[in-house]
Protein backbone atom coordinates (compact mmCIF):
# COMPACT_ATOMS: atom_id res chain seq x y z
CA UNK A 1 0.00 0.00 0.00
CA UNK A 2 0.98 3.69 -0.39
CA UNK A 3 3.25 4.87 2.25
CA UNK A 4 0.42 6.89 4.09
CA UNK A 5 1.76 9.98 6.87
CA UNK A 6 0.96 7.98 10.00
CA UNK A 7 -0.76 10.87 11.84
CA UNK A 8 -2.86 10.85 8.87
CA UNK A 9 -3.98 7.19 9.61
CA UNK A 10 -4.04 6.86 13.01
CA UNK A 11 -6.96 10.11 12.61
CA UNK A 12 -8.12 7.95 9.82
CA UNK A 13 -8.86 5.03 11.77
CA UNK A 14 -8.19 5.41 15.52
CA UNK A 15 -12.05 5.26 16.22
CA UNK A 16 -12.35 2.78 14.04
CA UNK A 17 -9.28 0.15 16.04
CA UNK A 18 -10.92 1.32 19.53
CA UNK A 19 -14.36 0.11 18.63
CA UNK A 20 -13.64 -3.13 18.07
CA UNK A 21 -10.75 -3.28 21.47
CA UNK A 22 -13.74 -1.91 23.56
CA UNK A 23 -16.26 -3.98 22.36
CA UNK A 24 -13.62 -6.84 22.73
CA UNK A 25 -12.44 -5.73 26.62
CA UNK A 26 -15.58 -3.81 28.01
CA UNK A 27 -12.41 -1.31 29.84
CA UNK A 28 -11.49 1.93 28.14
CA UNK A 29 -7.88 2.55 29.13
CA UNK A 30 -7.11 -1.28 27.76
CA UNK A 31 -8.92 -0.62 24.74
CA UNK A 32 -6.38 2.65 24.44
CA UNK A 33 -3.50 0.72 25.71
CA UNK A 34 -4.19 -2.11 22.92
CA UNK A 35 -4.72 1.06 20.38
CA UNK A 36 -1.49 2.80 21.02
CA UNK A 37 0.31 -0.44 21.46
CA UNK A 38 -0.91 -1.28 17.41
CA UNK A 39 -0.32 2.27 15.93
CA UNK A 40 3.25 2.02 17.40
CA UNK A 41 3.72 -1.29 15.87
CA UNK A 42 2.34 -0.14 12.70
CA UNK A 43 4.58 2.47 12.71
CA UNK A 44 7.48 0.69 13.57
CA UNK A 45 6.63 -1.65 9.98
CA UNK A 46 7.25 -1.18 6.47
CA UNK A 47 3.57 0.35 5.05
CA UNK A 48 4.14 -0.51 1.43
CA UNK A 49 3.32 -3.81 2.48
CA UNK A 50 0.30 -4.12 4.10
CA UNK A 51 -2.67 -4.48 1.60
CA UNK A 52 -5.13 -3.62 3.67
CA UNK A 53 -4.97 -0.97 6.26
CA UNK A 54 -8.01 -1.81 8.30
CA UNK A 55 -7.67 -5.66 7.82
CA UNK A 56 -4.21 -5.31 9.40
CA UNK A 57 -5.22 -3.24 12.15
CA UNK A 58 -8.40 -5.53 13.28
CA UNK A 59 -5.97 -8.41 13.25
CA UNK A 60 -3.60 -6.74 15.36
CA UNK A 61 -6.27 -5.49 17.57
CA UNK A 62 -7.67 -8.85 18.21
CA UNK A 63 -4.69 -10.73 18.90
CA UNK A 64 -3.74 -8.08 21.55
CA UNK A 65 -7.51 -8.04 23.14
CA UNK A 66 -6.98 -11.84 23.30
CA UNK A 67 -3.83 -11.99 25.11
CA UNK A 68 -5.51 -9.06 27.43
CA UNK A 69 -8.84 -11.54 27.69
CA UNK A 70 -6.56 -14.31 29.10
CA UNK A 71 -4.66 -12.66 31.29
CA UNK A 72 -8.19 -10.63 32.44
CA UNK A 73 -10.17 -14.05 33.31
CA UNK A 74 -7.68 -15.05 35.88
CA UNK A 75 -7.71 -11.96 37.75
CA UNK A 76 -11.85 -12.33 37.68
CA UNK A 77 -12.06 -15.24 39.49
CA UNK A 78 -10.63 -13.44 42.56
CA UNK A 79 -12.66 -10.15 42.03
CA UNK A 80 -15.46 -9.53 44.91
CA UNK A 81 -18.61 -8.87 43.11
CA UNK A 82 -19.97 -9.15 39.88
CA UNK A 83 -17.34 -7.73 37.13
CA UNK A 84 -19.33 -5.38 34.94
CA UNK A 85 -17.97 -3.85 31.50
CA UNK A 86 -16.78 0.03 31.41
CA UNK A 87 -20.08 2.38 30.32
CA UNK A 88 -19.41 5.12 27.69
CA UNK A 89 -20.35 7.87 26.74
CA UNK A 90 -18.91 8.30 23.63
CA UNK A 91 -20.11 6.68 20.82
CA UNK A 92 -16.40 6.76 18.89
CA UNK A 93 -17.67 6.36 15.54
CA UNK A 94 -15.46 7.60 13.06
CA UNK A 95 -15.99 8.17 9.10
CA UNK A 96 -14.08 4.98 8.68
CA UNK A 97 -15.77 2.86 10.95
CA UNK A 98 -17.95 0.13 9.59
CA UNK A 99 -22.00 0.95 9.62
CA UNK A 100 -22.53 -0.78 13.18
CA UNK A 101 -25.86 -1.73 14.31
CA UNK A 102 -26.33 -0.09 17.60
CA UNK A 103 -27.29 -2.57 19.30
CA UNK A 104 -24.21 -3.92 19.13
CA UNK A 105 -22.80 -0.90 21.80
CA UNK A 106 -25.42 -1.55 23.76
CA UNK A 107 -24.83 -2.21 27.44
CA UNK A 108 -26.54 -5.14 27.38
CA UNK A 109 -25.17 -6.35 24.43
CA UNK A 110 -21.15 -5.65 26.33
CA UNK A 111 -22.49 -7.57 29.27
CA UNK A 112 -23.82 -10.69 27.34
CA UNK A 113 -20.40 -10.87 25.61
CA UNK A 114 -19.08 -11.68 28.76
CA UNK A 115 -20.40 -15.34 28.56
CA UNK A 116 -18.18 -16.09 25.53
CA UNK A 117 -14.69 -17.53 25.58
CA UNK A 118 -12.12 -15.15 24.56
CA UNK A 119 -11.76 -16.78 20.97
CA UNK A 120 -15.78 -17.01 20.54
CA UNK A 121 -15.95 -13.37 21.59
CA UNK A 122 -13.44 -12.58 19.06
CA UNK A 123 -14.68 -14.50 16.22
CA UNK A 124 -18.90 -13.12 17.22
CA UNK A 125 -17.74 -9.08 17.45
CA UNK A 126 -15.83 -9.54 14.33
CA UNK A 127 -18.54 -11.59 12.54
CA UNK A 128 -21.55 -10.14 13.78
CA UNK A 129 -20.68 -6.32 14.30
CA UNK A 130 -18.18 -5.90 12.09
CA UNK A 131 -19.55 -8.39 9.06
CA UNK A 132 -15.80 -9.49 8.59
CA UNK A 133 -15.47 -12.93 6.36
CA UNK A 134 -14.71 -15.96 7.75
CA UNK A 135 -12.10 -16.32 5.72
CA UNK A 136 -10.79 -13.07 7.51
CA UNK A 137 -11.63 -13.95 10.82
CA UNK A 138 -9.85 -17.14 10.34
CA UNK A 139 -6.67 -15.21 9.53
CA UNK A 140 -7.02 -13.22 12.74
CA UNK A 141 -7.80 -15.46 15.63
CA UNK A 142 -5.65 -18.32 14.10
CA UNK A 143 -8.18 -20.75 13.08
CA UNK A 144 -9.63 -22.46 10.11
CA UNK A 145 -12.17 -21.03 8.15
CA UNK A 146 -14.85 -24.10 9.10
CA UNK A 147 -13.90 -23.89 13.02
CA UNK A 148 -14.71 -19.88 13.01
CA UNK A 149 -17.81 -21.38 11.67
CA UNK A 150 -18.54 -23.53 14.24
CA UNK A 151 -17.22 -21.26 16.99
CA UNK A 152 -19.91 -18.72 15.53
CA UNK A 153 -22.90 -20.74 15.03
CA UNK A 154 -22.16 -22.21 18.86
CA UNK A 155 -21.76 -18.68 20.23
CA UNK A 156 -25.19 -17.64 18.33
CA UNK A 157 -26.68 -20.49 19.90
CA UNK A 158 -26.18 -20.87 23.04
CA UNK A 159 -26.08 -17.01 23.38
CA UNK A 160 -28.76 -15.83 26.13
CA UNK A 161 -31.39 -15.60 24.62
CA UNK A 162 -30.21 -17.11 21.58
CA UNK A 163 -31.11 -13.31 19.75
CA UNK A 164 -29.21 -10.42 20.95
CA UNK A 165 -31.90 -8.61 19.20
CA UNK A 166 -34.54 -10.08 22.03
CA UNK A 167 -32.57 -8.34 24.79
CA UNK A 168 -33.11 -4.84 22.68
CA UNK A 169 -35.51 -2.95 23.05
CA UNK A 170 -37.89 -1.39 20.33
CA UNK A 171 -38.95 1.50 22.59
CA UNK A 172 -37.74 4.83 20.68
CA UNK A 173 -35.79 7.48 22.75
CA UNK A 174 -38.44 9.78 23.75
CA UNK A 175 -40.92 6.57 24.91
CA UNK A 176 -37.83 5.31 27.01
CA UNK A 177 -37.33 8.69 28.75
CA UNK A 178 -40.58 8.92 29.69
CA UNK A 179 -40.09 5.16 31.47
CA UNK A 180 -37.02 6.54 32.73
CA UNK A 181 -38.85 9.32 34.63
CA UNK A 182 -41.33 6.87 35.87
CA UNK A 183 -39.01 4.42 37.43
CA UNK A 184 -36.59 7.38 39.19
CA UNK A 185 -39.70 8.64 40.82
CA UNK A 186 -41.02 5.28 41.89
CA UNK A 187 -37.61 4.43 43.26
CA UNK A 188 -36.95 7.78 44.88
CA UNK A 189 -40.26 7.59 46.74
CA UNK A 190 -40.12 3.48 47.69
CA UNK A 191 -42.70 2.71 45.74
CA UNK A 192 -43.25 -0.76 45.45
CA UNK A 193 -46.43 -0.90 43.21
CA UNK A 194 -45.10 1.77 40.70
CA UNK A 195 -41.63 -0.09 40.29
CA UNK A 196 -43.29 -3.49 40.04
CA UNK A 197 -45.80 -2.22 37.35
CA UNK A 198 -42.40 -1.08 35.17
CA UNK A 199 -40.19 -4.53 35.65
CA UNK A 200 -39.93 -7.89 33.32
CA UNK A 201 -41.64 -10.91 34.73
CA UNK A 202 -38.14 -12.04 35.03
CA UNK A 203 -36.12 -8.98 35.95
CA UNK A 204 -32.12 -9.25 37.19
CA UNK A 205 -30.66 -6.35 38.92
CA UNK A 206 -26.77 -6.28 39.39
CA UNK A 207 -23.92 -4.00 40.52
CA UNK A 208 -20.55 -3.80 40.26
CA UNK A 209 -18.65 -1.58 43.04
CA UNK A 210 -15.40 -2.23 41.84
CA UNK A 211 -14.14 -5.44 43.70
CA UNK A 212 -15.47 -4.66 46.97
CA UNK A 213 -13.96 -0.66 46.57
CA UNK A 214 -17.73 0.77 47.33
CA UNK A 215 -20.38 -1.13 49.34
CA UNK A 216 -22.79 -2.97 46.81
CA UNK A 217 -25.01 -6.40 46.08
CA UNK A 218 -22.47 -9.16 46.11
CA UNK A 219 -24.47 -11.25 43.87
CA UNK A 220 -27.02 -10.68 41.12
CA UNK A 221 -30.55 -10.02 42.22
CA UNK A 222 -33.20 -11.98 40.01
CA UNK A 223 -37.02 -12.59 40.03
CA UNK A 224 -39.85 -9.60 40.84
CA UNK A 225 -39.55 -10.16 44.20
CA UNK A 226 -35.97 -9.69 45.13
CA UNK A 227 -35.37 -6.72 42.80
CA UNK A 228 -38.33 -4.76 44.20
CA UNK A 229 -36.98 -5.38 47.64
CA UNK A 230 -34.12 -4.15 46.67
CA UNK A 231 -35.00 -1.07 44.78
CA UNK A 232 -37.60 -0.13 47.52
CA UNK A 233 -34.91 -0.68 50.60
CA UNK A 234 -34.33 2.12 53.05
CA UNK A 235 -31.07 0.83 53.63
CA UNK A 236 -29.09 -1.43 50.88
CA UNK A 237 -29.21 1.44 47.60
CA UNK A 238 -30.72 4.51 50.08
CA UNK A 239 -27.03 6.52 48.91
CA UNK A 240 -28.34 6.87 45.32
CA UNK A 241 -31.25 8.47 46.63
CA UNK A 242 -29.30 11.24 47.71
CA UNK A 243 -27.27 11.70 44.93
CA UNK A 244 -28.83 14.07 42.04
CA UNK A 245 -29.60 12.05 39.22
CA UNK A 246 -30.08 13.06 35.73
CA UNK A 247 -30.31 11.27 32.11
CA UNK A 248 -27.22 11.01 29.34
CA UNK A 249 -26.32 8.75 26.54
CA UNK A 250 -24.72 5.86 27.76
CA UNK A 251 -23.53 3.32 25.21
CA UNK A 252 -26.01 4.78 22.41
CA UNK A 253 -29.30 5.13 25.03
CA UNK A 254 -30.60 6.90 27.32
CA UNK A 255 -29.92 5.76 31.21
CA UNK A 256 -29.27 7.07 34.34
CA UNK A 257 -26.36 8.94 35.71
CA UNK A 258 -25.84 9.92 39.42
CA UNK A 259 -23.65 12.84 40.57
CA UNK A 260 -22.49 13.55 44.32
CA UNK A 261 -20.95 17.48 44.70
CA UNK A 262 -20.44 17.72 40.03
CA UNK A 263 -18.87 14.12 40.55
CA UNK A 264 -19.59 10.96 38.84
CA UNK A 265 -20.53 8.42 41.78
CA UNK A 266 -22.75 5.61 39.63
CA UNK A 267 -24.24 4.96 36.36
CA UNK A 268 -27.78 2.56 35.62
CA UNK A 269 -27.80 0.99 32.39
CA UNK A 270 -31.08 -0.09 31.73
CA UNK A 271 -32.56 -2.96 29.31
CA UNK A 272 -35.65 -2.80 28.17
CA UNK A 273 -38.16 -5.63 27.36
CA UNK A 274 -40.76 -4.16 25.09
CA UNK A 275 -41.88 -1.41 27.72
CA UNK A 276 -41.04 -3.24 31.22
CA UNK A 277 -37.65 -3.31 32.17
CA UNK A 278 -35.78 -6.94 32.17
CA UNK A 279 -32.35 -6.06 33.37
CA UNK A 280 -30.68 -3.39 35.28
CA UNK A 281 -26.66 -2.41 35.82
CA UNK A 282 -25.26 -0.45 38.38
CA UNK A 283 -21.75 0.77 38.13
CA UNK A 284 -20.15 1.67 41.18
CA UNK A 285 -16.60 1.60 40.48
CA UNK A 286 -14.69 4.96 40.21
CA UNK A 287 -12.56 3.87 37.90
CA UNK A 288 -15.44 2.62 35.56
CA UNK A 289 -16.54 5.98 35.83
CA UNK A 290 -14.24 8.68 35.09
CA UNK A 291 -15.01 8.49 31.27
CA UNK A 292 -18.63 9.66 31.81
CA UNK A 293 -18.45 12.71 30.76
CA UNK A 294 -22.42 14.59 31.49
Amino acid sequence: MEQHNMEELYLSYQKYAFSIAYRMLGVVADAEDVVQDCFAELQRRDRTEILNIKAYLAKGITNRCLNMLHSAHNQRETYIGEWLPEPVTDTFEGPEAIVERNETLSYAFLVLLEQFTPTERAVFVLREVFQYEYEAIAEMVDKSEANCRKIFSRAKRNLQPVSTSDRRSSINEPARKTLLKRFTAAFAAYDVNRVLELLADHPVLIADGGGGEVHTILRPMVGRKGVVALLTSRRVLDKLRNWESSFALINGESNIVFTHQGKVTGVLCLNLDGEHIQDLYLIMDPDKLSHIVI
